[in-house]
């Protein structure tokens, strides 16, 4: 519960929140601007399983419809009232009030005698406007969220905007990259059951897959997905696709919403390897996740299905960063390319990397079911890899010169010039 007098520090905005649960909201509000913002509040992509409605009339109007009605689990109730009249309509509404549900008062007064007399009365939180979207959705999350659970971690969500532009294999070497050099536990989930390709870049056979648990909701728990994690490396797990057609595939789109659920408590870095297809649960992917990473290749297919993309990100993730850009493949001898630049310009994102076309060095990874790093450690193409890391991961740091032998001599000649 946040004091009042204490605003929120603006660098904790872009702080994870956790997910609102399956939880049932009424909003009773008294001005339209604060029933737009509930409103938004509801689209908001940590709200999605929850179900919110939103009436006007403030208190006065919610001890009055539950009556003769069951309350919610939780009651956001606007308020302008003086101090008396409004803990006046707070006892009515508690007269009425189911055991459990909880209540979040948004004022007006920024008094503190006020908010002690709210939480002596079992208000579950007391909120001063000005009030954003995150801030509302923060004080739901902090409701339902234990305090002694783990921090969440963090989902990168990696997919193509068109099929075959290298998505996996930027997933598969980012992972790997934030696995060792940040030293962050890291899982790389595969999401394409029919095709994935993880295992084989990793050089992994695990006996089960991800289907295991999506096929057996009634099993899942922290101690199945641990069984069916394969190791690649000491900070490195994987969560293998079972890359079979002995069945089709078709998910509803919550699938892998407890399987994420369990890895988001347990491990800090999740990185999601969505194919390239449009389904109820791959855009429940992708619009859940902290980051979304979209790789494409410098052709006029490209350039369209990512600027859908964007589009689409963009309005379903208001309050996330934008999509990453990461444009690979380019420099392939003869073939017509976009400009990164220009494509760059037509999507309006910048990319977070631009990665070569080099045949041999790729081919070679993929045949020998190994990682950019692993074949070309230093080289520019890992160090790209790197880079993405650090900039996915939150943990932005430039990327160390590599010293050459004729440094020593380039600095002598810099300093003479300075001398002189």
């Amino acid at each position: 519960m946040t004091d009042p007098d204490q605003a929120p520090d603006p660098t904790e905005r872009g702080a994870q929140i956790a997910a609102v649960p399956r939880i049932s909201i009424q909003a009773f509000c008294e001005t339209a601007d604060m029933a737009a913002l509930v409103s938004d509040v509801g689209t908001e992509r940590r709200m999605a399983r929850a179900h919110m409605k939103v009436h006007m009339g403030g208190a006065a109007a919610a001890a009055e419809a539950y009556r003769a009605a069951p309350t919610p689990n939780l009651i956001i109730i606007e308020s302008s009232a003086e101090r008396a009249m409004l803990l006046g309509s707070l006892e009515s509404l508690a007269e009425s009030c189911d055991a459990g549900t909880k209540v979040i008062i948004v004022g007006h007064l920024n008094d503190i005698v006020l908010y002690r007399d709210l939480m002596a009365r079992g208000v579950s939180d007391y909120l001063v406007m000005p009030v954003g979207v995150l801030d509302l959705v923060r004080a739901i999350s902090q409701l339902y969220t234990h305090p002694s659970a783990a921090p969440l971690g963090r989902v990168v969500a990696v997919t193509g905007c068109k099929g075959g532009c290298g998505a996996s294999t930027v997933a598969h070497n980012m992972a790997w990259s934030i696995s060792r050099e940040l030293d962050v536990a890291t899982v790389i989930v595969d999401l394409d059951l029919a095709f994935g390709t993880a295992g084989l870049n990793f050089n992994q056979d695990p006996p089960q897959s991800i289907a295991d648990a999506v096929f057996a909701p009634d099993r899942l728990d922290a101690n199945l997905v641990d069984r069916l994690l394969s190791k690649c490396t000491d900070r490195l797990s994987l969560l293998a696709a079972p890359a079979t057609l002995d069945q089709p595939y078709d998910l509803p789109e919550t699938a892998f919403d407890g399987v994420l659920d369990i890895l988001r408590g347990s491990v800090p870095c999740i990185v999601l390897d969505v194919p390239h297809q449009w389904t109820a649960w791959s855009r429940r992917a992708l619009a859940a996740a902290d980051e979304v990473v979209l790789v494409a290749a410098p052709d006029l297919a490209n350039l369209r299905n990512a600027k859908n993309l964007v589009d689409l990100l963009r309005t379903a993730r208001v309050h996330d960063t934008a999509p990453r850009l990461v444009m690979n493949g380019i420099g392939l001898m003869k073939r017509p390319e976009i400009a990164v630049a220009d494509f760059a310009k037509a999507v309006e994102l910048s990319p977070m990397a631009t990665i070569p076309f080099d045949a041999k060095l790729f081919g070679t990874a993929a045949n020998n079911g190994q990682m950019i790093g692993e074949v070309e450690a230093g080289g520019k193409v890992a160090g790209l890899f790197n880079d993405l890391a650090h900039r996915v991961s939150g943990r932005v740091e430039a990327r160390r010169a590599k010293r050459s032998l004729l440094s020593p001599l380039v600095a002598r000649l810099g300093r003479k010039r300075l001398a002189t």
